[in-house]
């Protein structure tokens, strides 16, 4: 069973994930925008049962960040675990979005990823 795995800009916080992913997506959202700090955000979405975390994390909102780096890393609930790719140690990743939503957002001069659904916002 394949295995993804990252952590933190300081590596107080390491993730793990098991399988494969239920979705693999990118969110132009104003509230991805501003978590990021960039155009978009790229994420895999997980069975929370395959999901393990290890390491001090703070909450906002629902999702968690490392309180001594600031790197933003997941959110989790009873059902599934979501997470940002940007943190995984393997780079490039075999991850691609099925996938994008709040494309009315997306920055002009990014083109929309070959073969992923388009959403206007959330998937509907």
């Amino acid at each position: 069973m394949k295995l993804f795995s990252g952590g933190c800009l300081c590596g107080q916080v390491q993730i793990s994930a098991r399988g494969e992913p239920l979705r693999i997506g990118i969110c132009h959202c104003t509230k991805c925008r501003q978590e990021s700090g960039s155009a978009f955000t790229f994420y895999g979405v997980w069975p929370a049962r395959q999901f393990q975390s290890t390491g001090e994390t703070s909450e906002l909102n629902g999702q968690h960040f490392c309180p001594r780096c600031g790197s933003r890393l997941f959110a989790l609930n009873d059902l599934e675990a979501e997470f940002k790719l940007g943190i995984l140690s393997e780079a490039p990743t075999p991850l691609v979005p099925s996938y994008e939503l709040w494309v009315k957002r997306r920055e002009p001069w990014l083109r929309p990823i070959e073969g992923a659904a388009q959403y206007q916002e959330n998937r509907e």
